[in-house]
């Protein structure tokens, strides 16, 4: 393993710009179709992301939809509905939170679900009658969703393997490996066993730890151009000290790169060819979901780009400073504002509840701003577009002019 004294005297140090650039260039947020178009863009999308995480949340078109959008301007659900039912190049399953994941690395949850096979998490159990009923049922029946296992309400009393313990074994199995996602119906999740939706050719051995943890590195590194050691285990328990001492081996085997940024302490990680690379971001403003894989990580986000934000849905009304659901809005290299928006379906309207605009930007910025602003509101179906409110208030007359 390289020493700290070793390590220093390799290490590269390069300006925040720069950093700022190559993280954006291995999200795909530097030109307008980084991964191509359709189906195919879609998926290299998600393998070279290495997940897209699944949310809920409809107030603008979900998070998963929002973020391969970002990065394949002409997505559409029918695309990640194939790849996922269809071609079985992507699953569903747990990153640092649920999640499409590339079917080829599915070897690598396997910890995951030896952790949730095993009952080493703290989530509420589930009776093994009830997971076996499940089983039999999906076994003989085929692929079936949690709401085939309502009852009737007549016999929901008298029934221990009523809905609510079904729902809770689909989740169990699911978690632990014998149940996958088929696909989505609506939202709804459609279970089928696993050995009826894996590829014959799909790896299913369990990694070793170092391997594990060579996986992450090298996935975090792709991802992402430069990460630090705890961000590639961010939430994965107990793998903090091996991704440590796994990057010392592969600093000595000279694998990866030290690399201080300028003004930002901590020493990240990358490889030759990613520091080799030119890079250019196409002047362009998007509008990211907060969920995007490019701002998930707030501290680095903070750190890389000066740019401070968090989700406020979970926070009381009251005490909220930008909006409920507030979207980053990224312009060249630089966060510029951030907008908190609402697409209202039925009457085609895509409401910005207030835009707060960052200190700085120039007014030359606006026509950019308005032009993301406008296609945002293409991708969620919407004719219309109302501005409610800004900060600056002289945003409000500009933007309307523009848009």
């Amino acid at each position: 393993m390289a020493s700290e004294k070793q390590m220093k005297a390799q290490m590269r140090t390069i300006p925040k710009s720069v950093a700022r650039r190559i993280v954006l260039a291995h999200q795909g947020l530097d030109k307008v179709r980084p991964f191509g178009r359709g189906r195919r863009g879609v998926l290299a999308a998600i393998e070279h992301l290495g997940y897209v995480q699944i949310d809920t949340i409809s107030v603008t078109e979900r998070a998963h939809n929002h973020v391969l959008w970002s990065r394949v301007p002409d997505f559409t659900q029918q695309h990640l509905l194939d790849l996922q039912k269809r071609d079985r190049k992507v699953f569903e399953y747990w990153a640092h939170a649920a999640a499409y994941l590339p079917m080829k690395d599915y070897r690598f949850c396997i910890p995951t679900m030896e952790h949730f096979r095993h009952h080493r998490d703290g989530w509420p159990k589930s009776d093994r009658k009830v997971k076996q009923y499940v089983l039999d049922r999906i076994k003989t029946e085929g692929p079936l969703k949690s709401r085939d296992f309502a009852h009737p309400e007549k016999r929901r009393e008298t029934s221990w393997w009523d809905w609510k313990p079904t729902k809770l074994a689909l989740q169990r199995l699911f978690l632990a490996g014998d149940l996958m996602i088929s696909h989505r119906e609506g939202f709804q999740r459609v279970y089928d066993l696993a050995d009826r939706i894996l590829p014959d050719d799909i790896d299913t051995r369990p990694p070793r730890l170092e391997e594990f943890a060579r996986y992450l590195i090298f996935n975090a590194i792709r991802a992402h151009g430069l990460v630090r050691s705890q961000e590639v285990s961010y939430l994965r328990k107990g793998m903090g000290a091996e991704v440590r001492r796994t990057l010392g081996d592969l600093l000595e085997n000279g694998d990866v790169i030290a690399v201080a940024v300028k003004g930002i302490n901590g020493t990240f990680y990358s490889s030759e060819d990613v520091l080799e690379e030119s890079v250019r971001i196409t002047r362009r403003a998007r509008l990211l979901s907060p969920f995007d894989n490019a701002v998930i990580q707030r501290g680095r986000l903070s750190d890389l780009f000066g740019f401070d934000y968090q989700i406020e849905m979970y926070v009381p009304g009251p005490k909220r400073k930008y909006g409920y659901y507030c979207l980053p809005i990224l312009l060249g290299d630089r966060f510029i504002g951030r907008v908190d928006v609402k697409a209202d379906r039925r009457s085609a309207l895509l409401r910005i509840i207030h835009l707060h605009v960052e200190a700085g930007v120039s007014e030359d910025d606006a026509p950019a701003m308005a032009e993301g602003i406008r296609l945002f509101a293409e991708f969620n179906a919407c004719k219309e577009i109302m501005v409610e409110r800004t900060s600056p208030g002289q945003w409000k007359p500009l933007l309307r002019s523009l848009l």
